[in-house]
């Protein structure tokens, strides 16, 4: 196990070295999760789009809006939603475009499970934090790599 209590008394000593090592390491363990998730999303998502025979199943790989353009168009819904990544940053309406997104990912996710003969409900754990996002994770791998 981790032992903090060299750590409290090298930050009371002033010394911080030790703390700037723990969030370096802390920082790059998030970051290589953050890339194996994105990786294994990207793979998941361009086997159920050849599923779905969508024409071009490489866009997933787009970083931010790849997963959204071929989920919105395998759905065969309107993709403008995807602009309101950019209204994110803005201010004021930043959280109001951040809701209207996640409501449009969520049906878009319904029909591509369903475009692949799963159940639609299986997008809806995402909203459940963690376990239900680890569940969604396994279950994607599922639509995009089972059978039938």
């Amino acid at each position: 196990m981790f032992d903090v209590t060299g750590i409290k008394e090298a930050v009371l000593r002033g010394d911080y070295s030790q703390l700037f090592f723990l969030f370096i390491g802390l920082f790059f363990f998030i970051l290589t999760l953050a890339v194996a998730v994105y990786v294994y999303t990207s793979l998941a998502m361009m086997a159920i789009a050849k599923k779905a025979k969508h024409r071009h199943p490489g866009l997933v790989w787009i970083p931010v809006v790849g997963q959204y353009l071929v989920t919105s168009q395998i759905a065969k819904m309107p993709w403008w939603p995807i602009l309101l990544l950019f209204g994110i940053f803005i201010p004021f309406i930043g959280g109001l475009s951040a809701i209207v997104l996640c409501v449009f990912s969520t049906i878009w996710m319904w029909k591509t499970f369903e475009a692949v003969k799963k159940p639609g409900w299986w997008a809806l754990l995402n909203f459940i934090p963690l376990i239900g996002t680890l569940v969604f994770l396994v279950l994607l791998g599922i639509a995009a790599w089972g059978k039938k």
